[in-house]
This record gives C-alpha cells, sequence and structure tokens, in this order.
C-alpha cells in the first residue's frame, strides 16, 4: 500500500485568502479516485460553516445541482441525519470555530471526475470543534454533482466570504491503482 498516494496538488495557507481551490491546472486525469484532505483549517472570524463545490475547466460549478447527505456524529447529544438536495454548494462542517485548539479536518474521496458521460461523486469523514457548541462535531457521509460532466477538483471557502487563517492545509492525491 505505501506508495498508493501520489501527492497532485497542495495550498498551504500562509496569509488570509477567501478561498482555495484544488486541481484545475494543476489536476491530472490519470486517476479513477481521488483523495483531498484538510487539516487545521480556520475561518478568520469565529463560527463559519465550510462549503465546498467542483471545479470544471477550474472554475467553481455554481449550479443548484448539488445533493448530498450525512450524519452528524455530536460529542455532546444525538446523532443528526442531515439531507439536501438541489442546492449550489456542498456543507462540510457547520460553525467552525477560530480560537486556540478549534478547526476543521476531513477527507473527501472523488469518484467520476474525469468521466463526462456520468456524475461526479464525493464519499467523506469530517470533523471540526464547533464554535457554538463548544464540542467536537463530525460528519460521514456523500453527495454528487447531478450533471453529467467532467470535473477537475474542488473550490473551498467559508459563509459569507470570510477569510481562511494562515496554518489551513488542503491537499489532493491520486489513487495509484
Amino acid at each position: 500500500m505505501s506508495g498508493s498516494l501520489i501527492k497532485i496538488d497542495e495550498e498551504i495557507v500562509t496569509s488570509a485568502v477567501a478561498s482555495v481551490t484544488l486541481g484545475g491546472t494543476d489536476w491530472d486525469s490519470s486517476y479513477d479516485v481521488y483523495m483531498v484532505k484538510f487539516e487545521n483549517v480556520k475561518p478568520s472570524t469565529d463560527n463559519k460553516d465550510l462549503y465546498f463545490q467542483f471545479t470544471t475547466s477550474g472554475t467553481p460549478d455554481t449550479s443548484s445541482n448539488y445533493d448530498y447527505a450525512h450524519k452528524i456524529l455530536r460529542a455532546d447529544t444525538t446523532f443528526t441525519n442531515i439531507g439536501v438536495t438541489n442546492t449550489d454548494k456542498f456543507t462540510a462542517v457547520s460553525g467552525v470555530g477560530n480560537a486556540t485548539g478549534e478547526n476543521a479536518n476531513g477527507v473527501i474521496y472523488c469518484f467520476n471526475f474525469n468521466n463526462a458521460s456520468e456524475y461526479s461523486f464525493v464519499t467523506y469523514e469530517m470533523s471540526a470543534f464547533n464554535a457554538d457548541l463548544t464540542t467536537v462535531i463530525g460528519a460521514t457521509g456523500g453527495g454528487t454533482l447531478t450533471v453529467a460532466q467532467a470535473t477537475d477538483g474542488l473550490f473551498f471557502y467559508n459563509e459569507s466570504s470570510d477569510n481562511f487563517a494562515s496554518g489551513s492545509t488542503f491537499t489532493l492525491y491520486g489513487l495509484k491503482k
């Protein structure tokens, strides 16, 4: 299994930026499955949702064709099921904090991204220290863009166009067969 992940693109936020794009001009279409890892992701302003969209030719697809479902796993109460259809983005994690120790982390697996005849879809596992609830929250689930088109990356941004704080890291890997 060693050597199965091939790093394609990495963005390390060194000063506040409003968005991060992985892939696009750095996309390598020779893989069937991709993995995106994000670590220590913080908004500049406390209590912001983290969103992502697929890209086509390096540009975010902002259509209302995203469907997703996940289970919210919470340290302070019972689990919650979320299902959203016909929206313009995926909500990765809600209410991410920006104080010391608060951040979001996750892994996203991407499928069918190079196939223009199929829907691109993802599965994911994410966690965050939530600003409002002062608790750990996780999500596991998946989603799809209900348009048959090739996609070439992911575009990450925060609620209300809030910036990512320095130290946020986003990495795209191809999974070698």
